[in-house]
């Protein structure tokens, strides 16, 4: 039998690399694409010399084409932190609409199933808690969130467009902040930014007033719960996502304590539109692909850690206290 052969957009990303990984271990035939605007072959150096995975530097906001059959493409291009699409909105918004379409016509060309990767950044500054999918959110299209937030909803629109008019396999991920290794250090996100704070032995920047919650899923547990999705037979939108919720402030102090440094905090405004709580409900994940989390916080960090620790210069004095 042909080996199945998958197309992972955003392949050398945080996500994507690690979904290249998992798909390498399957068994299938991997195709990283990416235009390293914010992914970094460093993620996927260590796949180069194997024989079933390729690497294609492109813009998937142009047209697409990978010679062959594919049985699976899954759609992670995109900038995902707002330190970036804040800096570069357009290509935001185009490689969720223009690179989405353009995948969508491919995955219609070789009779690929696609799943996309959204965001509960969909949900915006959620009027509801926790957020489920059937949530239809509180978004503002204008301001300066909204280059990633309406991307990624426009992604979702034309990707069930696609499936009702088409009848393409589609299924849509909606990812909860995630973390774990080869995030970027300097990304912007809080766990990073907490994380490379405490180790440089800096005060840790806490937005507002540190009421504001986020629930973080290690990637592993979001890679099992996307695999599990992508073969499933459910093409409505899926929360994946730790539903264990705690304030950014009480995460800075549990940082702090990993880390052995003493808790100093830098307080700055709350960014515009910056959700005020995130918490997935993940009923449907657990009812459909019998999947939830299995590495809590406190091991998920530990893992990160050991990550950070190999890619910053760290003060003597703060290797000692770790």
């Amino acid at each position: 039998m042909t080996k199945k052969r998958v197309l992972v957009t955003g392949g050398a990303g945080f996500l994507g690399s690690h979904l290249c990984d998992r798909f390498i271990k399957e068994g299938y035939h991997v195709i990283a694409m990416d235009n390293l605007i914010t992914g970094s072959l460093d993620n996927i150096e260590h796949l180069f010399k194997l024989e079933n995975f390729e690497f294609y530097h492109h813009d998937v906001s142009k047209f697409v084409h990978v010679p062959g059959h594919l049985d699976y493409i899954l759609h992670f291009a995109s900038p995902a932190s707002p330190i970036d699409y804040l800096k570069i909105p357009i290509q935001t918004l185009k490689v969720g609409s223009l690179g989405t379409h353009n995948l969508l016509g491919l995955a219609k060309s070789k009779g690929a199933r696609m799943l996309i990767a959204s965001t509960s950044e969909v949900y915006g500054d959620p009027l509801a808690h926790p957020q489920t999918e059937d949530y239809w959110g509180n978004v503002n299209p204008v301001g300066p969130r909204g280059c990633y937030d309406e991307a990624k909803r426009f992604q979702e629109a034309i990707t069930m467009a696609y499936h009702m008019h088409h009848n393409l396999e589609t299924r849509i991920v909606r990812i909860f902040n995630t973390y774990g290794p080869r995030m970027r250090l300097n990304d912007g996100r809080v766990l990073p930014a907490f994380l490379s704070q405490a180790l440089r032995g800096e005060p840790l920047s806490i937005f507002g007033d540190g009421s504001q919650t986020r629930s973080f899923c290690y990637v592993d547990d979001l890679v099992e719960g996307i695999y599990r999705l992508l073969l499933s037979d459910y093409s409505m939108p899926v929360n994946i996502g730790n539903p264990s919720e705690i304030t950014i402030k009480e995460f800075a102090e549990e940082i702090c304590n990993l880390t052995g440094v003493e808790l100093k905090v830098e307080y700055q405004p709350l960014p515009k539109d910056d959700p005020q709580q995130r918490q997935p409900d993940i009923t449907k994940a657990k009812e459909i692909l019998g999947w939830e989390p299995q590495v809590n916080r406190a091991e998920g960090l530990r893992r990160t850690l050991e990550y950070f620790k190999d890619k910053i210069q760290v003060p003597a004095e703060t290797v000692e206290n770790a």
